[in-house]
């Protein structure tokens, strides 16, 4: 279950400093310098690849023309997660695009800002399956990042008011080696996809069944009760405990 909320806004003041926190400030290669050891031994390929270096390029010249980017820590989902901490992958496709949203977790937001639809419902399915009130659910998910769930966005960064804005840009790469080295280590893991962009991701994952993979409709409103799965009522989280206690391994406090 998760921790209590804070309060449900902040003060004028402290918005305003949390969206100059959240700007990209730095060239993105002060962040892969200082990418945690597992990950640069996992990565180095698709780090040294063209593409990411015509990656860096594009943020180096979209920061030059003053673009507004978030977030301001894009691997922060890798400096949480570990590859040998890594239990649970769940994928999202675009960070926050507003002022002091992103985090660089997929679907988490600071504490004081307005929970997203999709978290609603993500926390709606975990009192389903554990109980407790959402509404004292924190928005922040550090918490299950630091339990090993690796919150990945395909693309890392965003321009302010503009979403996919970093989209094709080099990113679905980079994303598809973090997914694809995940699956290739051999502790067993949960990928939990949601929606037809995390399944496409499937094709990454080495046959064999080693994995759990849990698939349902993406927890947006437009589609969390829909056929084929709906994701309300899925039971993923409950499911990810018991395969993770099966394997000898900790579940997750949602």
């Amino acid at each position: 279950m998760s921790a209590p909320a804070r309060p449900a806004s902040l003060p004028r003041d402290d918005l305003f400093s949390s969206w100059a926190d959240n700007r990209l400030s730095e060239p993105l290669q002060d962040h892969v310098d200082r990418l945690p050891p597992g990950w640069r031994a996992l990565l180095d390929d698709a780090l040294s690849s063209s593409s990411f270096a015509a990656l860096q390029r594009f943020i180096e010249q979209r920061r030059a023309e003053g673009a507004v980017i978030y977030p301001a820590s894009p691997f922060r989902a890798l400096d949480l997660a570990t590859p040998e901490s890594t239990r649970v992958v769940i994928l999202g496709q675009d960070p926050y695009h507003g002022p002091g949203q992103a985090q660089g977790l997929a679907f988490s937001v600071p504490e004081g800002f307005k929970r997203p639809p999709s978290l609603r419902n993500m926390f709606n399915e975990i009192a389903a399956c554990f109980g407790g009130d959402p509404a004292t659910f924190g928005n922040d998910l550090e918490r299950w990042a630091r339990q090993g769930v690796l919150l990945l966005n395909t693309s890392l960064t965003v321009e302010d008011g503009a979403p996919a804005s970093h989209a094709r840009q080099g990113w679905e790469a980079f994303t598809d080696a973090v997914i694809a080295a995940v699956a290739r280590e051999p502790a067993p893991k949960v990928f939990m996809l949601w929606g037809a962009h995390a399944q496409a991701k499937q094709a990454l994952l080495p046959p064999g069944g080693r994995h759990l993979v849990l698939t349902a409709n993406h927890p947006s409103p437009l589609s969390a009760r829909r056929p084929p799965v709906p994701f309300l009522g899925c039971g993923h989280f409950a499911q990810a405990n018991r395969w993770l206690s099966e394997q000898g391994r900790e579940p997750i406090a949602w």
